[in-house]
């Protein structure tokens, strides 16, 4: 049976979580600094979110050396540091792992632009259609097509995410070895969590055709030897150790995560689906506003619940992380009723059956960032977003509201530490601005009320701790048609 009902996961996006020296970005010397508040909260894990050397050009998620720490966050010594110190308060670290694509900044990339055939093959390369444009019709996931066209080669190479983010070709061995390799590198730092971003989508199927009903993704999610490979990827690294593992599964769908996180499946611990947090798109498009659906959020709930226990297989549970807005913004009441809000929705999750995550700030029930100005966003997502929107024939005012509600940038203000210039973050001008209500949700002031969000969340982690029936029982709906009401027991 799964030994890791018991655990809690704190994430932590480095850049927004403690800077300590002074040059407005979070780093792994903050962090370290910070590890006797993560004690006292409870948590198991840290996950922090991708730290490799970067470019940047989509916050770290394009990765140009998966074997160095980007000097940004500090030095390898930094992070050896952060595993050794973690340990000591029984905190272990969890690393996210960027294996569908890497930045064109990689080395391997530049071999393959320089002509190089053997890292040509770690891409995806397509001859454009004979009228000259490109192979498919897909869509990136930050908007435009999927396809780069390359003069040297006459061909375009595939990039699901942006431009800068060349999708690795799985179907190439040595590309499965390799990933392996990296992912041994960092066991050995005393790494015993990894999160896989975006793996779904690692396995591309072998003829590539246009999409004229959707975007493309249907064709290219959960492909043809994903299974496969994610086995290949266990059995070469990390099943070798009690390892922790989730996979990022985008538009996914139950029948294939119960394989992927079930029992003896020998592919991954548990996953992260997002079908839950699509239920304010209005007609399932993120950029487009509604009311949220609350008979659909339930419904969603009990299904993944009852269907992941049937398979043992593992949820992990969350309602934040960088890529999502505030719960409590979203969900909850954030001016009339934030902290009733907070921890009503603390309650709801953590008692589910499955592998709670805390995205920084939750615990103190930060809210969405409410900017005014598209000049305060940081996001590529979002800033294309402002300038695809705009060309829609939306007005200014309306455009603005959007991004208040979806902006990834509403995760990643820094973390509110205490009523001091720049909530305690940095001494220096954050790389993102706080958000103005700081000085009224913070960790000092949470730290100071016992009746705060941040001592319902600690309560929350002891009783999952305390209790087998909350680590292992199963999940039962009740009052599964209740308008108001979400409704469950937990039983053996």
């Amino acid at each position: 049976m799964n030994n890791f009902g018991n655990k809690v996961i704190y994430q932590i996006y480095p850049k927004s979580y403690k800077d300590s020296n002074g040059d407005g970005i979070g780093d792994f010397p903050g962090i370290i600094e910070k590890l006797p508040y993560l004690a006292n909260l409870g948590i198991d894990y840290i996950w922090l979110n991708a730290c490799f050397v970067s470019p940047q050009n989509d916050n770290g998620y394009d990765v140009a050396d998966y074997y160095e720490i980007d000097p940004t966050y500090g030095t390898m010594e930094d992070f050896e540091h952060l595993v050794h110190d973690a340990k000591k308060y029984h905190i272990e670290i969890m690393l996210d792992m960027v294996f569908n694509h890497t930045s064109t900044q990689h080395e391997w990339f530049q071999k393959a632009l320089a002509g190089d055939e053997t890292y040509k093959n770690y891409y995806i390369w397509r001859k454009g259609k004979p009228s000259g444009k490109p192979p498919t019709n897909w869509v990136s996931k930050f908007g435009g097509n999927t396809w780069e066209y390359v003069e040297r080669y006459d061909e375009y190479y595939l990039h699901l995410y942006d431009v800068s983010q060349a999708d690795l070709n799985w179907d190439n061995p040595d590309v499965r070895n390799e990933m392996a390799k990296i992912v041994d590198f960092w066991m050995h730092k005393g790494v015993t969590g990894f999160r896989f971003d975006v793996v779904n989508l690692i396995s591309k199927p072998e003829t590539l055709e246009d999409d004229f009903e959707g975007d493309g993704r249907r064709f290219y999610t959960d492909g043809p030897h994903v299974h496969e490979y994610l086995r290949g990827l266990n059995n070469a690294s990390f099943g070798k150790i009690d390892s922790l593992t989730v996979g990022e599964m985008s538009s996914t769908s139950l029948e294939n995560c119960v394989k992927y996180a079930g029992e003896n499946r020998q592919e991954l611990s548990s996953v992260f689906n997002f079908h839950h947090l699509k239920v304010d798109y209005k007609h399932k498009e993120k950029w487009s506003l509604k009311d949220f659906d609350f008979q659909e959020l339930k419904d969603l709930f009990i299904t993944w619940q009852e269907g992941m226990q049937d398979y043992d297989a593992w949820n992990a549970l969350f309602w934040c992380n960088h890529d999502q807005p505030r719960v409590v913004s979203r969900f909850g009441n954030d001016r009339s009723y934030p902290k009733e809000s907070a921890k009503m929705l603390a309650t709801a999750l953590h008692m589910m059956r499955g592998i709670p995550y805390i995205y920084q700030g939750e615990e103190i029930g930060m809210t969405n960032a409410y900017f005014t100005d598209i000049s305060e966003y940081r996001d590529v997502e979002s800033l294309n977003y402002y300038d695809i929107l705009k060309k829609s024939g939306k007005k200014e005012s309306e455009v603005m509201h959007i991004l208040q509600e979806r902006s990834r940038d509403n995760g990643r203000t820094p973390m509110q530490w205490d009523a001091s210039a720049n909530a305690g973050f940095s001494e220096a001008t954050p790389w993102l601005q706080v958000i103005k209500n700081y000085k009224e949700i913070n960790v000092e002031a949470a730290l100071a009320n016992l009746d705060s969000v941040f001592y319902h969340y600690q309560k929350l982690i002891a009783l999952r701790k305390e209790y087998k029936v909350i680590q292992q029982g199963r999940f039962v709906p009740l009052a599964k048609e209740h308008p108001e009401l979400f409704v469950y027991k937990r039983i053996f």
